[in-house]
């Protein structure tokens, strides 16, 4: 098999349908309420016409929640308020529907796919269709040492463009996508910090389980040493996520290509997300055309990563549980944008003679 080259994303991905966009925009104008009376809702109703290349806009009727589980050898540090080694709870949580995620997904009538792509437990504590895509165990300590080989990188990239595969196929028609992870702020924070070549004070945050001043301190030196490991892979994307990624990352940055390639709109969740998308912006600068905020988390990192791309976040409600539930809220906001652009009634336009 070829070596990935993930710069090949930028000849395979084009923007959303600017000529459908100007076709929603004119349908706008002959709606029955006033112009700009919607707010930000026209203006998502536009994105999903072109992203779908549609008008009127569809109904987004089949979303479907992805959440990429892993554990971080940083987190062994003392950087994350869960225990080292216990994302898997997590998982079994989603996955017996006692997590937020889970409640909301039931209520909105959105599936939930978990892929562990690294989780550092025992296979047989989950379900097949959960680990049968395990890339490794666990990564390793990204201020000390590589998380991942060039090799486990490239294996979870590939993983992650594949179910962006099977979910275009499945007739999937927005993601939500988020991660399962302990130790995934520390890592995302490192990698935004790289691409945006700021310090590491600058974008260590809290974390979705918040931690105290100390473990803050011990997170940000974290983050500082492994920047050191960072900058000099900055160029060759593969080797930035070998040395300071994760298999999560790396799946979640291969699947929001694939995405952007297979026209499928994305919600991206909190800071793990938007890290990714960064990678992904990296190699293919069309790709954040695809993808929609969530929610603000109150990350730095986050905002960083979110102003570099020039997304916007439809929600502000300080949602920190992570696991897709802020950008799950946004879903009903993007259903409601499509459903008033498309059912509410348009004037007819008077023939002048």
């Amino acid at each position: 098999m070829s070596r990935l080259n993930l710069d090949d994303f930028s000849d395979l991905i084009e923007r959303p349908d600017a000529g459908v966009r100007r076709d929603a925009e004119e349908r706008r104008e002959r709606l029955a309420v006033p112009p700009g009376s919607l707010g930000r809702l026209d203006e998502l109703a536009e994105w999903l016409a072109a992203a779908q290349a549609a008008v009127p806009v569809k109904p987004v009727e089949h979303p479907r929640v992805v959440l990429f589980a892993a554990d971080h050898g940083v987190a062994s540090l003392g950087v994350s308020a869960r225990p080292a080694g216990s994302a898997h709870e997590l998982v079994r949580k989603v996955l017996d529907g006692e997590s937020p995620v889970s409640v909301l997904a039931r209520r909105l009538g959105a599936g939930i796919r978990i892929v562990d792509a690294g989780l550092d437990c025992e296979p047989e504590l989950l379900p097949e269709e959960v680990v049968r895509h395990r890339v490794r165990r666990g990564s390793g300590r990204i201020d000390v040492e590589n998380a991942l080989t060039a090799e486990e990188a490239e294996a979870a990239l590939r993983m992650g463009i594949a179910l962006a595969d099977e979910e275009a196929d499945a007739g999937t028609d927005l993601v939500v996508l988020g991660d399962l992870s302990v130790g995934g702020t520390t890592v995302a924070a490192t990698l935004i910090a790289a691409l945006c070549g700021t310090d590491a004070s600058v974008v260590t945050g809290r974390g979705g389980a918040t931690i105290d001043d100390l473990a803050w301190m011990r997170k940000c030196a974290a983050i500082r040493d492994a920047l050191r490991r960072a900058r000099p892979v900055l160029g060759d994307q593969i080797e930035l996520l070998a040395a300071v990624g994760g298999a999560d990352v790396a799946a979640m940055t291969g699947f929001l290509l694939q995405c952007a390639v297979r026209r499928t709109p994305v919600i991206l969740d909190g800071v793990v997300s938007a890290a990714c998308a960064l990678v992904a912006q990296r190699a293919a600068f069309r790709a954040p055309d695809w993808w929609l905020a969530g929610q603000a988390s109150g990350e730095p990192g986050q905002s960083k990563a979110l102003d570099r791309m020039a997304l916007n976040p439809l929600l502000d409600h300080g949602v920190t549980v992570g696991e897709g539930t802020g950008a799950l809220l946004a879903l009903p906001l993007v259903q409601a944008a499509a459903a008033l652009a498309a059912e509410l009634p348009v004037r007819e336009v008077e023939e002048t003679h």
